[in-house]
């Protein structure tokens, strides 16, 4: 029997595709990159402790454990040479397709002459497929050839750049290999500060959520998702979000509610500036956002360039 390695974006998936009797050993990627720092020029190993120093922050382990994990899952990767056969299962969304870049971008300075890589790439969430839908997916394995492996490695390597323009005018190029990257770029690039008053469209739709009327964290964050392509965000870095909008007064709590304030009205109708309201650093990709170096999202125009914000006039004015 061929031996396979099955790379997935999670462990969520797993106990399907074993249901599914999908052969082989998993190896779940967990990392959502499109959160923090993206140090490119670093190996993976020392990738992976930058990643983990952050991650931690979400509570989601201690740092220990955070890079116990992330140790095991490079060890398991580095063994690729043990497989003859290496399956990247990822689907649509943002989430999937920045660890498929980052995990592409690898296996591009491997040697794999004697592995058969292959992707299935899906429009569908894996964790959510039923066992027949997950032995469907076998039929539309595509071979990993040195074309995907030179997108993706191009495509990884503009994320890290310190400069998104790179990474933002891939939306203009053709990246049919990877049928999902484009709209992964494009949303990507939406997560930065936008012209009218300083969100991201997470943050936006969020707080034009609350605004709605609907008002528990639940609630908030279910409908916010639904407002999405592809959905791609975890509750908790989602929790974040909210309590940001808390600590700087655009909502306010009242016993299980969440409602908006003035404040957060004149910040929604770009009366107010984020920027102005909460302190920014924030990294996309190898871009880290301060208010000295302020990327900004023209959503009518569709464009990202360099602003900085005026007092002055209380809004954004576009370096020249």
């Amino acid at each position: 029997m061929i031996k396979t390695l099955n790379i997935v974006n999670g462990d969520t998936c797993i106990n399907i595709m074993k249901k599914a009797g999908i052969d082989g050993d998993f190896l779940p990627w967990k990392d959502f990159l499109h959160e923090g720092p993206i140090p490119i020029e670093l190996s993976l190993e020392e990738f992976s402790k930058i990643r983990a120093k952050f991650i931690t922050h979400y509570g989601l382990g201690t740092l220990q454990e955070i890079n116990l994990n992330f140790l095991t899952r490079n060890l398991k990767l580095a063994s690729y040479h043990n497989y003859k056969k290496i399956i990247l299962w990822f689907e649509h969304d943002l989430y999937d397709q920045l660890q498929l870049l980052q995990i592409l971008s690898w296996f591009s300075e491997q040697n794999l002459e004697e592995i058969d890589l292959k992707l299935i790439s899906t429009n569908n969430y894996l964790g959510e497929s039923s066992v027949q839908a997950i032995k469907k997916l076998l039929n539309y394995e595509t071979p990993i050839l040195e074309e995907h492996l030179s997108l993706a490695n191009k495509a990884w390597l503009a994320f890290g750049q310190t400069n998104p323009q790179k990474f933002s005018k891939l939306v203009n190029k053709s990246t049919a290999l990877l049928p999902f990257l484009k709209g992964a770029i494009y949303r990507m690039i939406e997560e930065y500060p936008n012209t009218k008053c300083g969100l991201s469209r997470t943050e936006y739709q969020a707080l034009m959520v609350i605004s709605s009327g609907i008002n528990t964290p639940l609630e908030i964050f279910n409908t916010s998702q639904d407002l999405e392509e592809r959905r791609f965000m975890g509750d908790v870095i989602f929790w974040k979000i909210l309590e940001n909008f808390e600590k700087y007064k655009v909502t306010q709590r009242e016993e299980e509610k969440i409602l908006i304030t003035s404040l957060g009205e004149k910040l929604l109708n770009g009366e107010e500036n984020w920027i102005n309201i909460k302190p920014l650093e924030r990294y996309i990709g190898g871009v880290k956002l301060t208010k000295d170096n302020l990327w900004c999202w023209d959503m009518e125009k569709k464009t990202i360039e360099k602003y900085y914000y005026s007092k002055a006039v209380n809004t954004l004015l576009k370096v020249k």
